[in-house]
């Protein structure tokens, strides 16, 4: 169940950072890029008692191998994303889209500082395997000052995408402030 609400509130949130200011009216009406703190955009979508919010940030550095050498590769949209929806009792869930389809089976690892951290794949997208697994990767997030995303292709390219986590931490205070119910 989990992963079928991740799959279907993910491309809904990946639609939306696509789509970027020259979306639809209809789009424009339903999410809203509401702020910036440094690194991090905070979003919200939805009416009140339904609303969602999220941060999100792309990577600062990106690096693909195969064989262990360096390669070129073409890659989509690359986003680390933490949201909240209240109303499915969600909070500070982490998600990852890889910009490419993972390795059918593969798990993705998020490194921040000496801690380590596993996600499990579908498709392009990666997410923390339980809220409590969430609430560990979120306070290492606070903590930190970058995160490193491992994740494998379809084609075995292993990638390594660099995050900045300046501004963080006043995304999330902000985006939780969002979605709390009036």
């Amino acid at each position: 169940m989990r992963k079928l609400l991740k799959a279907g509130m993910f491309a809904v949130l990946a639609g939306v950072l696509v789509a970027g200011p020259g979306a639809g009216l209809a789009t424009a009406q339903t999410q809203q890029r509401v702020d910036v703190k440094k690194d991090w955009s905070i979003f919200q979508a939805g009416p009140e008692g339904k609303k969602v919010c999220w941060i999100v940030s792309q990577p600062t550095r990106t690096a693909a191998f195969r064989s262990g050498k360096p390669v070129q590769v073409n890659r989509g949209d690359i986003f680390l994303m933490v949201s909240i929806r209240l109303a499915d009792g969600v909070n500070n869930e982490v998600s990852f889209i890889s910009g490419y389809p993972f390795k059918q089976g593969s798990e993705v690892k998020a490194t921040v500082g000496s801690s380590n951290f596993t996600m499990f794949t579908e498709g392009e997208n990666a997410w923390a395997p339980s809220s409590d697994d969430d609430s560990a990767l979120v306070a290492a997030f606070r903590k930190g000052s970058s995160t490193k995303v491992e994740g494998v292709s379809s084609r075995g390219t292993r990638t390594v995408d660099s995050f900045s986590l300046n501004g963080f931490t006043a995304a999330l205070e902000a985006a939780s402030a969002l979605c709390k119910p009036k």
